[in-house]
């Protein structure tokens, strides 16, 4: 885990401290990583809440920072931003080596991702593809506040992940740039597995404005496992192109005035010579491919698109400062065929979604008298979210989901004695989503047969409101034993697109769509000792209502399960500098859950059961050991070890229920380096499963579906060379 320059989102997904550095620069890494001391990131570490910088030992909640230094040296290993998070988030479930996080939750519930406080996630029908947004060489660094948070609207029932965007320089040259060139195979087998990736960037200042472009392209090869054999292709990112164009422009009108403008598009689809071989869970198979031509459209992320319109203004009357942002937001993603699934007959979905959003953000200082400091930020979060899942061919599965969402907002800090730091604040959700009339799609077996039949449905329209609210309580006056306790809400819809096109009724009237209200309740404490800093915390997360995908094995569907959920577990993470040139890190996560399937506010009755592996992962360990032999080089070991989970028994035939397989244990190392060759040239190396482990990922051992049932990356290599003006 790394914490550097620990920024709070607050409120709207977009964050007063992310503009605080957008508009007046930062001693942070920019567009070039450096390196950083390890002991001003253990001692000196700053976050800017409101535009007013603080300690980390300020916030009483759980958050993790990825900073650029930290995603630099996962992507000389790999560029998948779902791995690279898994193995520096605690609490985050693993990735699974696919352009899907279907399975990847924080602390076992959904969570937002966001972009520069874009919302990428599409809480109406929640295709689980999210956490590719874009490219990772496009990032400062990740904020992650885990935890349901009532400072944030509909979909962060687990937490949130924010990409922050690369700011420009401030006060640098009109034109500096970096370009880029890397070469990726297997170790294992290398035929057909060769890819490569190209990335250049530019940026500079020019009197009051400032900017930063960057284009990234990437072609990998055939992903191969540690037998030499191709992966299953179901998502697989092996034979996949990926495309990335940004570009951030501001203009400031004063030292207290500044606007700016964001886009990017990011693309990811596959195109693979090979079809796929199912798996088989009980003969334990493995799902590979064969040379030959997949069915339907390239999967992935057809088209990702982010426009952002950023004003700041400060010294307003009673020293406040204004944050008014607008934004669009348009993704199209594609998923992979079922066949004969509808109506007699194959289908390929599409994930369609169109957001734009309005947001007035305010803060202001209440009171600066000792013993007391204290300021409130508040403001109103506007959205509208059209959301849909038709087929390629045109055909209606999930019908278009129209919601406006409003939101306004307070949230405020004080500091007591110095030591003692008090934070919380409410948020009032108005939800209204419009469904016109439809017709719901005939779901039928391998045979044909009807599953569920064609229903024409009435649309209408579902009204939600929801106050959340949210407290926490820190005291800093001994840095070996620093305690906080917090409580936190969160609220959410639900995935109701899967509620409408299973719908078995007439009107959307009589669909279980209510929301989902989550309570939070977290302690922990962090201890700093000259060189090393210790965190651990320990939580519980409730919901009068659920929603868990639970298997049907009478239709052979995923239904969602409403029963109450209580949810709990507990992370730890540790840094130490040993010597000038020697880091060590690590960290421990787990997390378990029940469903209440009477209802009777128990957990232990017999029929009770625990929630499965699409929301529970299993046990996580990390490690990392950081040296630096000269000062031109730097040397990076990385272990991920994922844990064994069973809690569940075989079914009538022998094997489990759908997302209820058991997981067993495996371990990861991975190796990355990088040398100073001249003073503006580096060579990277990555090695991705050092000791090349035969496992199934997490995902496929719970999932055990036979077209997803394919192994993890052998032994796979990384080489690239940078070059920087």
């Amino acid at each position: 885990m790394r914490n550097t320059h620990l920024l709070v989102t607050l409120l709207l997904g977009a964050s007063p401290a992310l503009y605080a550095q957008q508009f007046n620069g930062s001693h942070d890494s920019t567009l070039v990583a450096k390196k950083q001391d390890s002991t001003r990131l253990l001692n000196e570490v700053i976050i800017s809440a409101g535009r007013k910088p603080q300690n980390i030992n300020n916030i009483p909640s759980s958050v993790t920072i990825v900073n650029q230094k930290a995603i630099a040296a996962d992507m000389a290993i790999s560029t998948d931003i779902t791995d690279i998070l898994a193995k520096e988030v605690p609490g985050l479930a693993p990735g699974s080596q696919t352009s899907s996080n279907v399975g990847q939750s924080l602390r076992g519930r959904p969570l937002l991702i966001m972009v520069d406080g874009i919302p990428q996630s599409s809480p109406l029908r929640n295709g689980e593809v999210d956490l590719r947004s874009i490219d990772p060489a496009v990032l400062q660094r990740v904020e992650v506040i885990k935890g349901a948070t009532a400072i944030y609207g509909n979909g962060a029932a687990g937490g949130l992940i924010n990409y922050i965007t690369l700011n420009p320089p401030v006060g640098g040259k009109t034109l500096s740039g970096k370009t880029s060139i890397n070469f990726t195979g297997s170790l294992v087998s290398p035929k057909n597995t060769a890819g490569g990736r190209i990335g250049q960037s530019l940026y500079g200042n020019y009197k009051k404005f400032d900017y930063a472009v960057s284009g990234v392209y990437e072609q990998t090869g055939a992903f191969k496992d540690a037998e030499g054999d191709v992966i299953g292709p179901n998502y697989s990112l092996g034979e996949t192109e990926s495309y990335n164009a940004f570009a951030k422009m501001g203009y400031r009108f004063s030292s207290s005035s500044k606007l700016q403008l964001m886009y990017n598009y990011y693309g990811s689809r596959q195109n693979s010579n090979y079809t796929l071989v199912d798996g088989n869970y009980a003969e334990g198979r493995k799902a590979t491919g064969v040379l030959g031509k997949m069915a339907g459209v390239p999967t992935g992320v057809k088209g990702n698109h982010n426009l952002h319109l950023v004003y700041q203004q400060d010294n307003l009357p009673a020293h406040t400062s204004l944050t008014a942002d607008a934004y669009l937001e348009s993704r199209d993603d594609v998923f992979y065929v079922s066949i004969g699934r509808f109506d007699g007959g194959d289908g390929q979905s599409r994930g369609v979604s169109k957001k734009k959003g309005l947001r007035f953000f305010l803060n202001t200082p209440l009171i600066s008298r000792n013993p007391v400091q204290g300021e409130i930020s508040y403001g109103i979060d506007l959205i509208n979210d059209r959301t849909s899942q038709p087929l390629v061919d045109g055909r209606t599965w999930v019908p278009e989901m129209n919601m406006f969402n409003w939101a306004p907002f307070a949230q405020a800090g004080f500091t007591f004695f110095k030591d003692w730091i008090l934070k919380g604040g409410i948020r009032m959700e108005k939800v209204n989503i419009g469904v016109d009339d439809y017709t719901t799609l005939r779901i039928t077996n391998a045979s044909g047969a009807t599953v569920t039949p064609s229903f024409n449905v009435k649309g209408g329209a579902l009204r939600y409101t929801a106050t959340t609210a949210n407290v926490g309580l820190r005291y800093n006056r001994f840095a070996l034993f620093a305690p906080y306790i917090s409580f936190s809400q969160g609220f959410s819809v639900s995935d109701i697109g899967l509620a409408l096109r299973d719908a078995k009724v007439n009107t959307i009237a009589g669909i279980n769509t209510e929301a989902v209200l989550i309570n939070n309740y977290e302690a922990g404490f962090s201890t700093t000792w000259e060189k090393l800093r210790f965190e651990a915390n320990a939580y519980i997360s409730t919901s009068r209502l659920g929603s868990e995908m639970v298997f049907d094995a009478a239709t052979g569907l995923f239904n969602v399960s409403r029963s109450p959920e209580k949810i709990y577990g507990w992370e730890a993470s540790l840094q130490y500098q040993v010597l000038h040139n020697l880091n060590i890190g690590g960290s421990y996560s787990y997390v378990e859950g029940k469903r209440d399937i009477n209802d009777n506010g128990k957990y232990n009755d017999p029929e009770d059961t625990y929630l499965n592996g699409r929301r529970i992962p299993p046990q996580k360990f990390t490690g990392n050991i950081e040296y630096s032999p000269v000062s031109t080089l730097d040397l990076r070991l990385q272990y991920v070890g994922i844990g064994s989970r069973s809690r569940f028994e075989k079914n009538s035939k022998g094997t489990y229920n759908g997302n209820e397989g058991p997981v067993k244990a495996y371990n990861l190392f991975n190796f990355s380096g990088n040398l100073k060759l001249t003073k503006a040239t580096m060579l990277t190396m990555g090695v991705e499963n050092l000791f090349n482990e035969d496992y199934f990922p997490a995902r496929a051992q719970w999932f055990m579906i036979p077209g997803f049932y394919a192994k993890g990356k052998g032994r796979a290599f990384n080489i690239g060379l940078t070059v920087t003006y």
